[in-house]
């Protein structure tokens, strides 16, 4: 028989019929939560993963199951982690350590991988939407990621937490030794990076600020005098210096904006609520972790880029 409470009998009846029903809603024994965030700001635990898709899959998860594609969003641009192979074609030509990261991800789903290219600042978005299943382009954590998206442990570290620094034309080495020589100068950083941010918090005395669709964007407006300096991230300037040693670009010594040590760490996105999806992606990246494969790509690229020249 269907219970009814009219509200023109007062609150009387329905504080006696909660109080009937109240025991055993006490009664009913708590679950413990599947996915538990901790104060590092990544899904703490991970699944086995050797088996696929659960076959309980929900969410995001089960249209993966169901469409057998996994979606991936990145901004090919940003090697040794992704970039593309101008002698390749189609999806063989996203090549990178984030790229191997997508396919594993996929090769353990058990479905095909479509590696979907777009602007940095787009790549975000387009899991918020619903676009794409992931984001996986060399993110870095902040606050303002993380409350719009959910992020995965970190996989990539920089060594000794290498930070961002600034990036200059080799010939203004004696004229830019500092932040505070950036006054009356231009600067540039990647729209929506780390850097971007870092800019806003801590260098002022800028003379413009422009924002730039690509890290290699920065790298050619300073290196063709559109602008003085750009905030970069160190690992990537380095690395760029070294594949281009006829490039007239150097980092500004001792200039290291670093973060918080619970920030440190590249991750991958997903739509926020999409835990099962980021917890499948954790046990991926604990067995890169663990044989270390993720590393040996990363140096491996490093030096296919550098046959590129990027």
């Amino acid at each position: 028989m269907a219970i009814s409470i009219s509200l023109r009998r007062g609150v009387c009846a329905a504080l006696a019929l909660l109080t009937l029903l109240l025991p055993c809603a006490f009664a009913e024994e708590q679950e413990e939560p599947l996915y538990v965030e901790n104060e590092w700001n990544y899904v703490d635990q991970s699944m086995d993963a050797t088996q696929g898709i659960p076959e309980d899959a929900v969410g995001v998860m089960e249209r993966i199951q169901r469409t057998g594609v996994l979606r991936v969003a990145t901004e090919p641009y940003f090697p040794p982690q992704e970039f593309i192979d101008p002698n390749l074609t189609g999806q063989e030509s996203y090549v990178g350590a984030d790229m191997e990261m997508a396919r594993l991800i996929a090769t353990r789903m058990g479905v095909a991988l479509e590696i979907v290219p777009m602007e940095f600042t787009e790549v975000l978005d387009a899991v918020a939407d619903g676009t794409c299943d992931l984001a996986i382009s060399g993110l870095a954590f902040t606050p303002a990621r993380a409350a719009m998206v959910e992020l995965s442990k970190g996989y990539h570290y920089t060594e000794n937490n290498a930070g961002s620094g600034l990036l200059i034309r080799a010939s203004d080495a004696e004229k830019i030794t500092s932040a505070e020589d950036l006054n009356g100068l231009n600067l540039v950083a990647q729209s929506g990076s780390l850097q971007e941010s870092i800019v806003a918090e801590r260098i002022r005395n800028y003379h413009e600020f422009k924002r730039m669709s690509s890290i290699l964007e920065c790298y050619t407006a300073v290196q063709r005098g559109r602008a003085d300096a750009a905030a970069v991230d160190i690992e990537n300037a380095l690395s760029y210096i070294e594949n281009n040693p006829d490039c007239g670009l150097a980092l500004v010594p001792g200039v290291r904006m670093i973060q918080e040590e619970q920030y440190d760490g590249d991750r991958v996105a997903a739509k926020k609520g999409e835990l099962q999806l980021i917890y499948f992606v954790n046990s991926v990246i604990d067995e890169l972790l663990a044989s270390n494969q993720y590393a040996q790509w990363f140096e491996e690229y490093q030096a296919y880029a550098a046959k590129l020249g990027m």
